[in-house]
């Protein structure tokens, strides 16, 4: 979207330089797989925008979310976007490919971490994970001012581990921040959004009721594939998908017929259960999640369908990825 005409907008003034100035922009949200990204932009909006589950690859497509405060004045898009990793699959270059154009049109990047579970051994020192540094090398080309933020910081028991490996982080790439967070308590969000802030242009982006670049429709597609993703085995996630075929508000009703695609039969009898009894679960669940999003009665009607190797295609790959609808 354009942003606004920035001669409209309250300049600086010498005795109070920021806080009567109107910032903002994108923030892309960045990091290996399962690091919590989607759990720190849903905190950080306080609404559930983004699906998030133990795992790994669960975000898609990059999804924007605005965050919005009047005290100061500030607008962030934040882009919530897929794990960065070196693509296996057809799924995974398009995968790539979303989060690379997330990371195009940032003005702030925050590369999200966090603090290892387990210390390192007696005489060795702390040190950032191999997938970190390739994620790393990755937005290293990015012009944007970079914000190191290290999650799960309320699980470290030994706080002396902190400064030496936050310092391993900086022995490879200068940040212009870092930031220890706990996306779950929400733990240091006003020191994130203050450091992102500062880094934001001067001037509106987008109007005060704005949330979202995404369509309803898209969110029910997701939910629908989260309750997937919790009710299936490890193997079915990453060759999931679900598309919306029929979207009708009745009144107070909306009627919903959707369309799991998964790649192998063996999957498809995994998702639809003994006597249809996991893809009631599934739809149970999904249903009950839809509601809270439209705050709306919903009739969710599922079917399932095998795409055989549809990960391995890249124009499927693409389609289902990326699209929600039948086209």
């Amino acid at each position: 979207m354009p942003r606004a005409d920035e001669s409209q907008d309250a300049t600086p003034t010498q005795s109070d330089p920021d806080t009567v100035v109107a910032r903002s922009g994108r923030c892309a949200i960045v990091g290996r797989p399962n690091v919590g990204k989607s759990t720190l932009l849903n905190a950080l909006l306080r609404q559930k925008l983004a699906i998030a589950t133990p795992r790994p690859g669960t975000t898609r497509s990059a999804i924007l979310g605005v965050y919005t405060s009047e005290e100061p004045p500030t607008q962030i898009a934040f882009v919530d976007t897929p794990g960065l990793h070196r693509p296996k699959s057809a799924l995974g270059k398009v995968l790539l490919e979303q989060a690379e154009l997330g990371l195009a049109n940032a003005d702030v990047v925050v590369f999200m971490t966090e603090i290892p579970t387990k210390a390192p051994r007696t005489g060795e020192a702390e040190s950032m994970r191999e997938d970190d540094k390739r994620v790393l090398e990755l937005i290293a080309s990015s012009r944007a001012p970079k914000i190191l933020a290290v999650n799960k910081v309320d699980l470290l028991k030994d706080k002396s581990r902190m400064l030496p490996l936050l310092q391993s982080y900086q022995d490879v790439m200068s940040f212009d921040a870092v930031v220890p967070i706990s996306a779950r308590k929400r733990l240091n969000f006003d020191a994130l959004v203050g450091e992102i802030r500062k880094h934001l242009p001067v001037g509106a982006m987008y109007d005060e009721d704005f949330f979202t670049d995404r369509p309803e429709r898209f969110f029910v597609a997701e939910l629908i594939r989260e309750a997937v993703i919790t009710q299936t085995r490890q193997e079915v996630p990453h060759g999931a998908a679900a598309v919306i075929d029929d979207y009708v508000v009745d009144g107070d009703l909306v009627r919903i017929k959707a369309t799991i695609v998964v790649e192998k039969a063996s999957h498809k009898g995994i998702v639809i259960g003994a006597r249809g009894a996991r893809i009631k679960t599934i739809g149970t669940n999904a249903r009950q999640e839809i509601e809270k999003l439209l705050g709306q009665k919903v009739f969710l009607e599922l079917w399932v369908k095998v795409i055989p190797g549809w990960t391995g295609d890249p124009n499927e790959a693409r389609r289902l990825a990326t699209e929600v609808e039948q086209s």
